[in-house]
């Protein structure tokens, strides 16, 4: 298995879309009317897919799950080329921060960050904080399922790809316990020839997640939720 979605709802998949595909210089892969991809090759690391599919409505719940960005020491010109996009600065109570808040098209926060060691080698996207109920926990549960390995000396508990290149994918305690509205932003997984997606729900659910119920019939991936109740989906073995 590995990781290789991004997925965002959006109210507009094409807007959001090239917003974020101008933020990261991806790389198009689709645009139709019910949804945009565009593509994060990094270097020498990971590659993952940041797609953007149609929702009915504006969701009301804060994201457990958001992107942090590489600022850097080019971290003032990074902020405003995203204003010049369209993002605008966003007051979610951070105060004195060395990071810069903003909100992209449709008011998804995310944040510039300063010059950090941890962050050499990520490209456009520093880190994923995602909030976890107990980020020991779930960083296990994310390892297990994406072949991430865990960053030792790191707050909040991180993961990186085994190339020690892209973006982190930290664990953030939660400020309050996930609700029922769905995630605005979540996680894909594929699957690799060999895996046998029985055995992968069976391991999800030993590790303390859960299959979620198949709401909009059947589809040809399968939707969970990690220990922490963050959505995310498993797909199957690519057809290519």
């Amino acid at each position: 298995m590995f990781l290789e979605n991004l997925v965002f709802d959006a109210l507009e998949p094409q807007r959001l879309g090239r917003f974020w595909e101008a933020v990261v210089g991806g790389e198009r892969l689709t645009d139709v009317a019910e949804g945009f991809e565009t593509r994060l090759s990094i270097e020498g690391g990971p590659v993952l897919d940041l797609c953007f599919q149609r929702v009915p409505q504006a969701p009301a719940d804060p994201p457990r799950l958001h992107l942090d960005l590489a600022g850097g020491g080019r971290q003032p010109e990074e902020v405003e080329r995203l204003l010049g996009l369209g993002a605008r600065h966003l007051d979610i109570g951070q105060g004195a921060v060395p990071w810069v808040v903003l909100a992209d098209v449709e008011g998804n926060p995310c944040c510039v960050i300063e010059d950090r060691p941890s962050y050499t080698g990520t490209g456009p996207i520093a880190a994923l904080p995602l909030e976890s109920g107990d980020p020991d926990r779930d960083a296990r549960f994310w390892s297990w399922l994406t072949g991430w390995t865990v960053v030792d000396g790191l707050a909040p508990r991180s993961l990186r790809h085994p190339s020690g290149r892209g973006p982190l994918l930290e664990m953030l305690p939660e400020r309050v316990p996930k609700g029922p509205a769905k995630n605005r932003l979540h996680l894909d997984v594929r699957l690799e020839a060999g895996d046998d997606p029985d055995a992968v729900a069976a391991g999800i659910v030993a590790r303390g997640g859960q299959e979620l119920p198949r709401l909009w019939g059947e589809l040809p991936w399968r939707t969970y939720a990690d220990p922490s109740g963050n959505e995310l989906c498993v797909l199957p073995v690519s057809a290519g």
